[in-house]
């Protein structure tokens, strides 16, 4: 029985695995590629008509919202680079001053049809069949190609249905959370004395870097967002989005304001040293504090990610919970602090910059100020979406998916509150 299990775990893990992008992409590509070589042996003059599957492979993105718009820009800069090449091969053939005046051409032509990413392809489309002898027939089949490779690059989604990435954004989110509650509990460990400058300029760096953690959660939440678009198995994408959107500029925001409250305390040990940064009844308090609101930016990335598919009462009350304990201990600092600065007012800035960090990352987390700022982003997007489509908008009121969004929108907000 055990030998069994050994000789399955390779297989467990690869199904346990299959909706990360790299096997999802690797499956979806690799099928589209085939099936569209297949089709074009059939249909294409050329014998081999590879064309077709590179189409098929560069077309084929993760999300049905990517594949469509990637699909319409290859499309686009494939038949550019054909016409282009068409013109030339009329006018003046193959040298290399006319391969110049091509290239030159083709990179112009695929800025004005605005292909984006795929500007260089209109001038290697125009650069393949500019060299070759039949010229009109390799065109009008390299034409026939791309269309092909789209076409199936474009029908594989009904085949194999890109998976919607939420999950993973909101695992991306909770890690940076977690990131963040590290850095907290070690900053609180050098407000209580037990760090020295060389390692309280090390957590300043530490927090520096979480600005490269939040650009990998930025990449994850788009590659979500874009899941979200044009799939029909999704209901209320819009509302999805914004609840994941909103809570990362917060974690941003968090994540600012810490960088700023490391900056204090390494400024506060380098002014203090060889001494402890505070007492020790200031810095007891001040470890207590973050860690509590370590725990509540936790909470709160488990309240945004559970708010995507799951009920999320429990997720909130603790995170209210959380809060109010924090805000406690934050009086009773400021109480602490107050007292201290009457027997000695030298260092009174920098304590009272830390308060006032630690208040803006309380703020900043407070759940009334979290259902605000998604109510007022729901109304800005929806208000952009009504002036950018307006006829869709129309048919979604008709089919009644603007109420419904109202009503979730209403509830989301009673939640946070």
């Amino acid at each position: 029985m055990a030998d069994v299990r050994e000789r399955a775990a390779p297989l467990v893990r690869f199904v346990q695995r299959h909706r990360e992008p790299v096997v999802v992409q690797t499956v979806r590509s690799a099928a589209a590629a085939t099936i569209a070589y297949v089709i074009a042996l059939r249909l294409s003059p050329e014998a081999a008509p590879l064309t077709a599957p590179l189409t098929a492979l560069l077309v084929v993105q993760v999300t049905l919202y990517a594949t469509l718009t990637n699909g319409v820009r290859r499309v686009n800069s494939v038949v550019a680079g054909v016409l282009v090449a068409i013109a030339f091969s009329l006018l003046v053939g193959l040298t290399w001053w006319s391969l110049a005046l091509l290239i030159v051409a083709s990179l112009v032509v695929g800025r004005l049809v605005r292909v984006d990413e795929y500007v260089p392809e209109v001038a290697i489309s125009a650069m393949l069949v500019l060299g070759v002898t039949t010229v009109g027939d390799t065109a009008w089949a390299r034409v026939l190609e791309t269309l092909i490779g789209a076409a199936v690059g474009l029908g594989i989604n009904l085949l194999l249905p890109p998976p919607v990435w939420v999950e993973e954004a909101g695992e991306s989110i909770e890690g940076l959370a977690r990131r963040v509650r590290q850095l907290m509990l070690r900053l609180g460990e050098q407000a209580a004395g037990r760090v020295v400058v060389e390692q309280a300029a090390a957590r300043l760096h530490e927090a520096r870097r979480l600005d490269h953690d939040i650009v990998g959660v930025d990449a994850a939440l788009r590659q979500a967002e874009d899941s979200l678009r044009l799939n029909p198995r999704v209901r209320e994408g819009l509302l999805h989005r914004v609840v994941l959107r909103t809570g990362l500029d917060t974690l941003e925001i968090c994540t600012v304001v810490l960088r700023v409250l490391a900056r204090t305390l390494t400024d506060l040990t380098k002014e203090r040293e060889p001494h402890p940064l505070f007492e020790a009844e200031i810095g007891e308090v001040v470890e207590r504090l973050l860690s509590e609101i370590a725990d509540a930016v936790v909470s709160f990335a488990v309240l945004v990610t559970t708010q995507v598919s799951l009920n999320a009462d429990a997720a909130e009350a603790r995170l209210s919970a959380e809060l109010r304990q924090a805000a406690a201990t934050r009086d009773k600092l400021a109480q602490v602090l107050l007292e201290r600065l009457q027997h000695d007012a030298r260092q009174w800035q920098l304590h009272g910059a830390v308060l006032t960090e630690v208040n803006r990352i309380l703020d900043e987390l407070d759940t009334e100020h979290r259902s605000r700022r998604l109510l007022e982003e729901l109304d800005r997007v929806s208000g952009e979406q009504r002036a950018r489509m307006p006829r869709l908008t129309r048919l979604r009121e008709r089919l009644g998916v603007q109420e419904e969004l109202w009503r979730n929108r209403t509830g989301i907000g009673g939640r946070f509150r």
